[in-house]
């Protein structure tokens, strides 16, 4: 039988987003932190508990925001948990691919965690999207 190739080629999250995510831990000193996400060079990650649940997201922002303060004020330069924001909007694999790039073009978020019966099964990012864009519309 010959293969139809007019169908559109996937446009769920799941078949688009990294599965592979640097995650970090609220306890971490931000200073940490800050060379973890230089190190796999990336501008934000999912903040994780003991027991892997999402408690929230880390930017290169909120890290900035940490060392601006401490060399503002001279505190100390404190922990993720203190710095992160805390219980991020989330998405699920399923959800269209369309519908999250409405997100990302209305909304400030360049990342979101995705989550699936609430466990972390992946991250998926702007240029993520841009891919799997790229893919559905080829020059």
């Amino acid at each position: 039988m010959p293969q139809d190739n007019s169908k559109m080629r996937s446009v769920v999250i799941k078949d688009h987003m990294s599965k592979k995510v640097v995650t970090l831990d609220p306890e971490m000193e931000i200073a940490h932190a800050t060379q973890y996400l230089i190190a796999h060079n990336i501008s934000g990650a999912p903040v994780l508990d003991e027991h892997g649940r999402l408690l929230g997201i880390l930017t290169e922002k909120d890290c900035m925001e940490a060392v601006m303060q401490s060399v503002f004020h001279g505190d100390p330069v404190g922990l993720v948990s203190e710095y992160m924001s805390a219980n991020p909007e989330t998405v699920a694999p399923d959800q269209s691919i369309l519908t999250l790039a409405e997100k990302l073009v209305e909304g400030r978020y360049h990342r979101y965690p995705v989550v699936d019966n609430g466990r972390l099964v992946g991250i998926i990012s702007r240029r993520d999207v841009m891919r799997a864009m790229g893919k559905h519309f080829p020059a």
